[in-house]
C-alpha cells in the first residue's frame, strides 16, 4: 500500500512554545511509520514546518514539512493550519490508498475528509474537549463540522477513553483500539534489576517529579527498602529546586539526578530499573511508558495517560492516582510477575504489530 500520514504536532509544546529538536526520529507518529515501512508499505508523513529539527537528516520514507499560517489563531503547537495541504491532496490523492490522519478536531483531517474521504482513516487520541477557550471551539467542531465532513468516516481510537468519547459524534468508530507501537529495534529487555526506580521526563510543573520524590522518601523511611535508589533523568526550570526537595527530604544520598541523557544510555537505565514512574497531570500520550514496558520494565502510573488502559488490563504495572507507599511496596516485591508481563506483552507493542493493526481496520470497515 502507499500510505499517507498526517500528523502536524509532531511533539508536546509547553505553554505553546515549541521546543527546537535536533531529530524527529523518536517521535512516537515516526516509528510508527517505521511499521509501516517494516511491513513494506510506502510512506509518506506530512507535518508542520514548526517541527523541523534543527538539523538536517536523512529519513527512512518521505516526511513533507508544510508551512503553517494563521499562527495566532491556529496555533501551531494547538491546531495547525496548514494552506498548501489542500491543493496537494486533490493533485496526490490518487496516488495513495490510504490516508491516516490524527484527531478528529485537526484542520488536516478536515482537508482530507472533504477530498478524499474513502480513503481516509482517523485516529483518535483526545478523550476530551479541548478546555482552550472554555472548550467552545471544540464543542463547535465536534457539532458543527463533524456531522457535515466526518460523521461516517473510518475512526480508530487510541484507548478505551477516546473511543467512548469520539463515539458521541462519530458513527463509523472501530470496536478495537490501536496504541502508538515502538520500533523493537531500539530496545533491549532484562529479568535481571538492579534495586533502583526511575523517572524520566522534564522537570516542570505539570510532571509532578516532586510527588515521585516524596513517595520515594516515605518508601526509603522503611529499613527493607533503604537500598533503593531514585533516578531522575532529565531537564527542566524545576530542577533546582527538586534537588533541594531530596536534600529537604534527607534522600538527596539515595536520589540520582542524571540530567539530559542519551535515548540509549536512558534506555539502559529503564531497562535495569525496577519500575518506571510516573504522574503526569495532563499528558495523554507518554512516550515513556511502552518503551519501559518493551524493556521488561513495570510502570507505577496515574490514570491521565491513554496507555493506563492496557496497563492495568495486562499487569503491566500499578494504575493507580496519587498511588503511594503501598504501591510502590508490592511493585518493587512482586517485581518478578510484573517484569514476566512486561516480556510476554513486548511484541504487541511492536511498530509493525500496530500499523498492520491500522491497516485491517481500513480494510475491514467501509466509508
Amino acid at each position: 500500500m502507499r500510505i499517507l500520514v498526517l500528523n502536524a504536532i509532531l511533539f508536546t509544546a509547553e505553554k505553546d512554545v515549541i521546543p527546537r529538536v535536533k531529530s524527529i526520529k523518536d517521535t512516537m507518529i515516526y516509528n510508527m511509520c517505521l511499521g509501516f515501512k517494516k511491513l513494506g508499505h510506502e510512506v509518506t508523513l506530512v507535518a508542520a514546518e514548526d517541527y523541523r529539527p534543527e538539523e538536517l537528516e536523512q529519513y527512512a520514507f518521505d516526511v513533507l514539512f508544510f508551512r503553517s499560517k494563521w499562527k495566532k489563531v491556529c496555533k501551531p503547537s494547538v491546531l495547525p493550519y496548514l494552506p498548501d495541504l489542500r491543493g496537494y491532496l486533490k493533485k496526490n490523492k490518487d496516488k495513495f490508498d490510504m490516508i491516516l490522519s490524527s484527531e478528529v478536531f485537526s484542520l488536516l483531517t478536515l482537508d482530507a475528509a472533504i477530498v478524499c474521504p474513502r480513503k481516509l482513516l482517523i485516529w483518535q487520541e483526545v478523550n476530551v474537549h479541548q478546555k482552550k477557550f472554555h472548550e467552545i471551539p471544540s464543542k463547535v467542531w465536534h457539532h458543527l463540522i463533524v456531522p457535515l465532513f466526518m460523521k461516517k468516516v473510518r475512526v480508530v481510537a487510541r484507548s478505551e477513553s477516546a473511543r467512548s468519547y469520539i463515539r458521541q459524534f462519530c458513527s463509523n468508530v472501530s470496536d478495537i483500539c490501536v496504541e502508538h507501537g515502538m520500533n523493537l529495534d531500539k530496545f533491549s529487555y532484562s529479568a535481571d534489576k538492579k534495586r533502583q526506580i526511575i523517572s524520566s521526563s522534564q522537570l516542570i510543573p505539570r510532571k509532578r517529579v516532586d510527588y515521585a520524590i516524596r513517595k520515594f522518601a516515605e518508601l526509603h523511611s522503611l529499613d527493607a527498602f533503604k537500598d533503593i535508589r531514585l533516578l531522575i533523568a532529565g531537564r527542566g526550570v524545576l530542577e533546582d529546586e527538586l534537588k533541594q526537595l531530596a536534600r529537604d527530604l534527607r534522600v538527596a544520598d539515595s536520589v540520582d539526578f542524571l540530567g539530559f541523557i542519551t535515548q540509549k544510555e536512558l534506555n539502559s537505565r529503564i531497562m535495569e530499573s525496577m519500575c518506571f514512574l510516573l504522574n503526569t497531570q495532563r499528558d495523554l500520550n507518554v512516550v515513556s511508558i511502552p518503551e519501559a514496558v518493551v524493556s521488561g520494565t513495570p510502570v507505577m502510573m496515574n490514570s491521565v495517560p491513554a496507555s493506563s488502559s492496557y496497563v492495568q488490563a495486562n499487569e503491566l504495572g500499578i494504575v493507580k492516582d496519587d498511588w503511594s507507599v503501598p504501591e510502590l511496596v508490592k511493585i518493587i516485591n512482586d517485581n518478578e510477575r510484573y517484569v514476566a508481563n512486561c516480556i510476554r506483552f513486548r511484541e504487541k507493542l511492536s511498530n509493525a504489530h500496530m500499523a498492520q493493526m491500522l491497516i485491517d481496520v481500513f480494510n475491514s470497515s467501509s466509508c
